[in-house]
């Protein structure tokens, strides 16, 4: 029978982690780049029903936060799906449940770069056309990649700075919205509903924008009172996110008539509402929020490569240290010349469907591990969803609905970058046994 955690390591990690501590992780993670690029998608999609389908999705992915609820409660040190997959299904699971946190990564930074150059792009055409854009993006994962190498990430001590940039920025485009346009933000409904394949669409597209909240899992398994805090603090927070996600829909298409052909959305409601005074404030939120969000993407994602390179489960090449700097260069490297070839093929919208199915695949692999790990640690969790294991099926169902939303090259894309996966993995395995 698998071994429980072990006592000692778990006094060592003590709960300190609060509630607002819970709520903001969920926050931050949730509240990344997407919302400056969905509403577009979500309108050519849905029409004046897309604000709708944030409820829906805020519904769809609440059985999953609530299965990740209660596998954090079960940890006092470092958990996290890669440990769910290892702990109920073995070790490749385990592999595959790290690399796909790993894919989500690279293709969401792929996406955001994306997003970042074209709103460049909307003050600085070039950066987002032809050989432009394609400079722009070598340009930002260079720059990125680099500063991963040099360590200077770790000068950037407090992201708290950066969440209240984007919710001042976010708010203020809300409340301005209302007070200028006033009633005309609410829609009438008076149009025809989209066809089922446009609406199953635009939830797979904004689905994209509630999924992240997987990051703020390890460190809430340290948390004061996980019975309490970790349920309360993820769901408060997509609560208000799904709130915020709907009044920000309801002015950006209030705001901009052709919405569904726009590529920046918020900054065209912002210069709509405000003028360019509004464009260049919006711009900057977008800024802050992309950057921060690009450099702790890459910072997270590559260790994630070289540590499973030090437990040989990957290829050593990815484990190895900068002789200077002391970083995992080569996992940087390969994670920036990867993001640069993903984001030179695919638009924002593409990426942002493609990482939603790689995420997909995790939380079903979470999900599913609950009625394996919950015999083995429902005595010293406090924390046991009520209904047996009907929430783990409904998370699981709601994630193979979304699949089948999912357009088959994001299937093919994804099934070759878990095959890749595959073959680093069993090049690991190889390493392990020559040693």
């Amino acid at each position: 029978m698998p071994e429980k955690p072990s006592p000692e390591i778990q006094e060592k990690l003590p709960r300190n982690l609060g509630l607002w501590g819970v709520w903001m992780l969920v926050v931050n993670g949730l509240i990344g780049a997407g919302i400056f690029g969905l509403p577009s998608g979500a309108a050519r999609l849905a029409g004046e029903y897309s604000v709708l389908i944030y409820a829906f999705c805020a519904i769809l992915i609440l059985p999953v936060i609530l299965c990740f609820a209660e596998l954090g409660s079960y940890f006092r040190g470092t958990g996290g799906p890669i440990r769910y997959g290892k702990l109920a299904f073995g070790s490749f699971v385990g592999f595959q449940g790290g690399w796909l946190y790993y894919l989500a990564r690279l293709i969401s930074f792929a996406a955001n770069t994306v997003l970042l150059t074209d709103s460049i792009g909307y003050f600085l055409p070039i950066a987002s056309e032809g050989s432009g854009r394609l400079i722009s993006l070598a340009i930002t994962c260079g720059a990125l990649s680099l500063i991963n190498i040099l360590g200077s990430v770790e000068s950037i001590r407090s992201m708290t700075i950066f969440t209240i940039i984007k919710f001042s920025v976010l708010i203020g485009l809300v409340f301005g919205g209302f007070a200028i346009l006033g009633p005309d933000v609410l829609p009438s409904f008076g149009s025809p509903l989209p066809e089922s394949s446009n609406l199953g669409a635009a939830a797979l597209l904004l689905i994209y924008a509630f999924v992240g909240f997987e990051g703020a899992v390890v460190p809430a398994g340290e948390a004061k009172r996980p019975e309490r805090d970790m349920p309360l603090g993820l769901l408060l927070g997509l609560v208000i996110v799904a709130v915020l996600y709907m009044l920000i829909q309801l002015v950006t298409q209030a705001a901009v008539p052709n919405l569904s052909d726009s590529n920046t959305p918020l900054l065209d409601a912002s210069s709509s509402l405000f003028g360019n005074t509004g464009a260049v404030i919006l711009m900057i939120g977008v800024a802050t929020s992309v950057i921060a969000n690009l450099i702790g993407s890459m910072f997270s994602a590559t260790r994630i490569t070289y540590a499973l390179a030090l437990e040989k489960s990957l290829p050593k090449w990815f484990g190895e240290v900068h002789i200077k700097y002391l970083t995992p260069s080569n996992s940087v490297l390969f994670f920036g010349m990867a993001a640069f070839i993903l984001a030179a093929f695919g638009s924002f919208t593409f990426l942002a469907a493609m990482t939603v199915l790689s995420r997909l695949f995790l939380y079903i692999m979470s999900c599913a591990a609950i009625p394996v790990l919950r015999p083995r640690f429902k005595e010293q969790s406090p924390f046991i969803l009520r209904g047996g294991y009907l929430v783990p099926v409904l998370g699981i169902l709601a994630c193979l609905w979304l699949m089948i939303q999912v357009s088959w090259t994001s299937v093919w894309l994804t099934g070759v970058l878990i095959i890749i996966g595959s073959v680093l993995y069993w090049f690991g395995r190889d390493q392990k046994k020559e040693a």
